[in-house]
């Protein structure tokens, strides 16, 4: 189950989630949380549900489908972020994979401020594994996070701050390697591969954490699942289309 926003251009968000876990094999269900103006250069507008209306479309997924695995992006703001972690708590073995998303690569503001403290202390205590990349990692611990050691110490402060796993993405550090940080009860280790040359990617947050969630969903150990997930959206990467005026478009093909 998939609760997150909706991107109409297709690249990120619900739509992507949905392309991703059909690629993959999975199911998908999609509570939606906040209907986006964006396009592949910029998020316009936000417009976030009422959090009842978001609890129950989980409650309806919950209930007559079930879920091996929910998927978390976009929340939007303090009182959808309370709405799920209300729902969750009926649910408490259900797996649970977050991709904290704050903010629109191109711009826009998408987990107001009372948001990210509801995230930091309602949410992360739920959590089984969460997708951070560096602004993110440094917005949910106040540290700064700009190299490995300090990537180390912020997926560190998050499993302080409830999370079960960190897998912190390092794909704004500069380098020809792209490396991501695996701190969990189980394992602490990197994952890297060569960085791909381009102008920027859509979507590949919300790519990477669905693929993740099918994988946990499916029965996948969970570095079985990351390992998966991440040699998915390298094919996704290398097959992206420049079909707008910023960001190329993954292929979820």
């Amino acid at each position: 189950m998939i609760v997150a926003g909706s991107d109409p251009v297709a690249g990120a968000g619900l739509q992507a989630d949905l392309k991703v876990v059909t690629a993959l094999g999975g199911y998908a269900m999609t509570v939606v949380t906040a209907i986006t103006v964006q396009d592949t250069r910029a998020v316009a507008r936000v417009l976030p549900l009422e959090p009842e209306l978001v609890a129950e479309q989980m409650r309806a997924c919950l209930a007559d489908i079930g879920a091996d695995c929910v998927k978390l992006g976009m929340l939007a703001n303090r009182a959808i972020v309370r709405a799920v972690v209300e729902v969750l708590a009926d649910h408490p073995g259900l797996p649970l994979v977050a991709d904290p998303v704050l903010a629109g690569t191109g711009g826009g503001i998408l987990l107001e401020a009372g948001g990210l403290e509801s995230y930091r202390t309602d949410l992360l205590p739920r959590v089984t594994l969460l997708t951070p990349n560096l602004p993110e990692a440094a917005a949910l611990t106040g540290l700064t996070v700009a190299s490995p050691e300090q990537m180390q110490r912020a997926a560190q402060a998050l499993r302080e701050l409830g999370a079960g796993a960190v897998l912190l993405k390092g794909g704004h550090l500069a380098g020809d390697m792209a490396r991501d940080w695996l701190e969990s009860d189980t394992a602490r280790r990197w994952f890297e591969d060569p960085r791909l040359p381009g102008p920027g990617f859509h979507g590949t947050g919300c790519t990477l954490a669905s693929a993740i969630a099918t994988g946990l969903a499916q029965g996948l150990g969970l570095e079985e699942a990351i390992t998966r997930g991440r040699a998915w959206l390298r094919e996704a990467l290398i097959g992206s289309l420049e079909l707008g005026g910023g960001q190329r478009l993954l292929w979820h093909g």
